[in-house]
């Protein structure tokens, strides 16, 4: 399941507002993927970013309405959100198709200065367990103050790409708790080549 996150702004303001961007799902196969649950993980450089000052929600284009997601943090200090409504089965993905789940993302006022990377991490639910089927790129933003203080992103984290985003995301994901259970994808994910996941 090809990911990627795109059309988000590079700065986030606190208190300033909604950002929109979406995240696109691109089924490579001839088959319908059903059961699709997005997984977003959110990773601070710094101390300060907690659920409490992240308003993020997504849209239902079958209900018509933005949803607030489900927010968790891990024992490392990322924010993990869940895109899924309360008793939705996840979403489907036709064939040779691709879907974009619209998001929006506001912080805080008392959110202090930042850079944050999101990852996307696509979770196929199988039963009472699920397997991880694609993840995205980085997304990048700077969380600046209204006279444009905040933390700068450095050429070393710009070129941050690759297994270390692969092992930030299984570690996030170890520690959700999904479909009744622990979504252990970690180590089940590490088994598999980058570009190759299982059961797309």
């Amino acid at each position: 399941m090809g990911t990627r996150l795109h059309g988000g702004p590079t700065v986030h303001h606190p208190g300033g507002g909604f950002g929109q961007w979406s995240v696109e799902l691109v089924n490579t196969t001839d088959r319908p993927c059903r059961n699709i649950h997005p997984v977003l993980v959110f990773t601070a450089r710094d101390r300060g970013l907690t659920p409490a000052r992240l308003m993020l929600e997504f849209y239902d284009s079958a209900a018509s309405r933005w949803w607030p997601a489900e927010l968790e943090t891990t024992s490392e200090g990322e924010v993990v959100a869940i895109l899924d409504a309360d008793g939705a089965g996840g979403l489907t993905v036709p064939g040779r198709a691709a879907v974009a789940v619209p998001v929006r993302l506001a912080l805080t006022a008392d959110t202090p200065p930042n850079q944050v990377t999101v990852n996307a991490a696509i979770v196929q639910r199988r039963g009472d367990d699920g397997d991880w089927v694609g993840e995205s790129g980085d997304y990048r933003f700077a969380v600046l103050d209204d006279n444009g203080y905040g933390a700068t992103v450095t050429r070393d984290e710009l070129a941050t790409t690759g297994n270390s985003s692969l092992l930030r995301l299984g570690a996030a994901l170890g520690t959700v708790l999904l479909f009744g259970g622990v979504l252990a994808l970690a180590a089940r994910r590490l088994r598999f080549p980058r570009g190759r996941p299982p059961g797309a």
